[in-house]
């Protein structure tokens, strides 16, 4: 999907797409003030966020742990420590159908797994069990379709979002994201990701670090959907480990050279595909107290 710079005056009125159950759970709500775009546009978006009939191709990598700590956002946090010095990466590539307020485009979320505040920096157990209060994934690169979203990303939750092109599109049996720098000719970013695999059906909700005008915060996102998933569960053992093909790509340019940064092994830990999923995204809070592991 080439990037979209254009954004028109009013909220797209598309309330009428979002009937599946999953929304009903949700109150619908203005923010305390419309969100500027620019110096004569401000939207007054309802929130949370709803996103229906979404296309969703996740891969998630083992990395260095000492790099990925190097990416944290405040010293409270701390990645998920994983076994043999490494912690987790994740790159969850969205196809959005209907979003609420605002016309289709497509996103990559690019997020490291981490604790904050934890008294007990276990290993692993934060990804499986959910009894961590402080788990969520700091964002550390965004990129997007939209230049509306990409506002509205730094507007409202500060997060790294950055205007690329990104197509999203199934490849035989794959489903497969690139993604394009502005202005480069060929992808930085390529994730292949199996159609096929064991259906999961997933109910989950999290939380997304950012950090908003100096400061961290934090907000809750939802998901339902079912997946097929591919667990390679036996690199919690292994390093080093050549996949039967290549799932992850990375070319050339500043964007890539992050991720060559974090020493992703080749061989993906975990790889999710749904064809269709429903998802919202709340507006954040401040990070205090409160979120210290229990």
């Amino acid at each position: 999907m080439k990037p979209t710079l254009d954004y028109g005056p009013d909220v797209l009125d598309n309330a009428s797409a979002f009937t599946h159950p999953f929304f009903d759970r949700f109150e619908l709500r203005h923010a305390a003030s419309p969100i500027r775009l620019d110096a004569n546009t401000h939207k007054n978006y309802k929130f949370p966020t709803f996103y229906g009939d979404v296309t969703s191709a996740l891969g998630i990598f083992h990395c260095s742990y000492a790099k990925a700590e190097k990416m944290m956002l405040d010293p409270r946090m701390k990645p998920v420590r994983m076994t043999r010095g490494r912690s987790l990466v994740v790159f969850s590539c969205y196809e959005y159908r209907n979003v609420l307020g605002v016309p289709p485009y497509n996103e990559i979320a690019m997020t490291i797994p981490v604790m904050v505040d934890p008294t007990v920096h276990v290993p692993v157990l934060p990804m499986v069990l959910d009894v961590f209060k402080g788990f969520g994934y700091q964002v550390f690169s965004m990129p997007v379709t939209s230049e509306e979203n990409r506002i509205r990303g730094h507007e409202i939750w500060g997060l790294p979002k950055t205007l690329e092109e990104i197509d999203i599109r199934e490849d035989g049996d794959d489903c497969v994201t690139r993604a394009t720098e502005m202005g480069a000719d060929e992808p930085y970013f390529e994730l292949r990701v199996p159609t096929s695999g064991k259906p999961t059906e997933f109910d989950v909700s999290s939380n997304i670090y950012s950090e908003f005008q100096g400061s961290l915060v934090r907000a809750k996102t939802h998901f339902q959907g079912t997946f097929n998933v591919n667990k390679h569960m036996s690199l919690l053992f292994r390093t080093g480990v050549e996949p039967d093909r290549r799932y992850l790509t990375l070319g050339e340019g500043p964007s890539a050279q992050v991720l060559k940064d974090l020493e992703i092994e080749a061989h993906p830990f975990q790889l999710r595909y749904a064809k269709t999923m429903n998802s919202c995204f709340d507006v954040p809070e401040p990070v205090g107290s409160d979120v210290v592991e229990r």
